[in-house]
């Protein structure tokens, strides 16, 4: 059976560790009364950060409109992104982390009008290129198809941790890039999936949120283990994303979701909008929720009374930090 080259760190072991600690306090988390308005912001999180990472510039607030089925005036292949990973993200608990048959379902449904090759493997070859320098050529077309099936058969008969196949599926799959387009997003979904074997909640944990905030070590991770042949940075990289998703919803989700309860729903968005852009001007959101400046204003000052943003600098050059 085809082995994929990598080495378990001692940094990995630990991690792997610490991750099955926080998996059971975060398990008990997702049992509590407030689960379903978590898991529907944890939902939204995953959807914007993995699209923001392709470069979607929607903001977390339009992708909550747009899941609410409301308007959103964007442009419209960046709309569709949107509603095509929502869509995606609906079929998790039906998709086989296994099975390649259900992995170009997802990708139909995940390119679907964004590309002439949705639900196939690419028919011709690609790069990735920083500018003009290609960073990675990936393995001709005609090779994709056995090296993904040696790929699944691997991930499935493996006896090493699922935390560990489902960071070396991670990198394999990206190396051998086998999409003309909408790899990251695949890859990263398909990770959660293979997540969710080890526990439901994965479904649930905006591991893909820690990737943006951090893409560009996420992409030298990639680009070290190419160079080494061996997917160890790689393991280690997002074994600790996945440890500081989970560290990072024990700490904020009470206390997030508990404000959510006592806030309406333009305050919500308008929260969700200065959480992905802090230098958001009042005019800017007046324009994406629909609303006039003076009624912006009033929420903007009612939030900043009950200590939940406050203002950072002068008017003009400033920025709003979320605090409740």
């Amino acid at each position: 059976m085809y082995k994929p080259p990598f080495t378990i760190s001692s940094k990995a072991i630990n991690l792997i560790a610490k991750i099955s600690a926080q998996i059971e306090r975060y398990a008990i988390r997702m049992e509590q009364s407030d689960s379903l308005r978590l898991r529907k912001a944890n939902r939204i999180k995953t959807i914007h950060s993995s699209l923001a990472i392709e470069g979607n510039n929607l903001s977390e607030g339009e992708v909550m409109a747009i899941l609410d089925g409301k308007n959103v005036i964007a442009p419209q292949k960046e709309i569709l992104e949107v509603r095509n990973a929502i869509k995606t993200y609906e079929l998790y608990p039906t998709l086989n982390p296994f099975s390649i048959e259900d992995m170009l379902k997802a990708h139909h449904t995940m390119m679907s009008g964004l590309v002439d090759e949705a639900g196939m493997f690419r028919r011709r070859g690609v790069g990735v290129f920083d500018g003009t320098t290609a960073v990675h050529i990936a393995p001709p077309a005609e090779r994709v198809k056995d090296l993904m099936n040696d790929l699944f058969i691997w991930l499935e008969n493996s006896e090493d941790h699922l935390l560990i196949r489902s960071c070396v599926f991670h990198y394999e799959f990206e190396f051998i890039h086998p999409f003309a387009d909408g790899n990251g997003r695949i890859g990263r979904l398909w990770q959660s999936l293979i997540l969710g074997k080890l526990n439901p909640l994965f479904e649930h944990l905006p591991v893909e949120n820690m990737v943006y905030a951090n893409q560009q070590v996420y992409y030298d991770a990639i680009t070290q283990s190419s160079a080494k042949g061996d997917s160890q940075p790689f393991i280690d990289f997002m074994l600790q994303e996945i440890l500081n998703a989970l560290e990072d919803r024990k700490e904020h989700t009470v206390d997030e979701i508990g404000l959510a309860k006592s806030l309406n729903e333009n305050e919500i968005k308008i929260l969700g909008m200065i959480r992905s852009d802090r230098h958001m001007s009042a005019k800017r959101l007046a324009e994406e929720i629909g609303a006039s400046p003076r009624q912006i204003e009033r929420i903007l000052a009612g939030l900043k009374e009950r200590s939940i943003i406050r203002r950072v600098g002068a008017n003009k050059n400033g920025y709003w930090e979320v605090i409740g």
